[in-house]
């Protein structure tokens, strides 16, 4: 089912959405202070282009330092990917089957006002973050 949704999340907003990402990515890189938020927009790019069996979670060595990129963030691309996230799922919850679409765009929309700190893992396991470390406390 997840490839289902992701094929149809690709063709109904998702490669317009990772595009987005991508010119922001772009734009920061040329920008050469700003590449830590490039890297992350084109992070973001990839997770956008097929989300359905991923899911975003806090790095744990995550700190001020990322707070305060984020409101940079925010300020320079978040908003208006933010405002793309919002008119996609508009668009995609006006049909029954764009509903789980429109849902997912939502979801999406923590990750675009605060790409740093977070990172993409499987959802099947959230509290394993990319580097194979445990992210959600005491081992159980």
């Amino acid at each position: 089912m997840r490839v289902v949704l992701n094929v149809i999340w690709l063709v109904f907003g998702g490669i317009w959405l990772a595009l987005a990402y991508v010119l922001a990515g772009v734009i920061c890189c040329i920008l050469v202070v700003t590449i830590p938020w490039g890297i992350a927009s084109f992070r973001i790019a990839n997770y956008v282009l097929w989300p359905f069996g991923r899911t975003a979670v806090s790095r744990p060595t995550a700190g001020v330092g990322s707070l305060l990129g984020n409101v940079v963030w925010i300020l320079v691309a978040g908003i208006w990917l933010v405002i793309g996230h919002v008119l996609t799922a508009v668009a995609q919850a006006v049909t029954i089957i764009g509903i789980p679409l429109a849902i997912a765009n939502l979801k999406v929309i923590p990750v675009t006002l605060a790409p740093l700190g977070k990172e993409i893992v499987p959802s099947d396991r959230p509290f394993v973050t990319a580097y194979g470390a445990y992210a959600g406390g005491a081992r159980r």
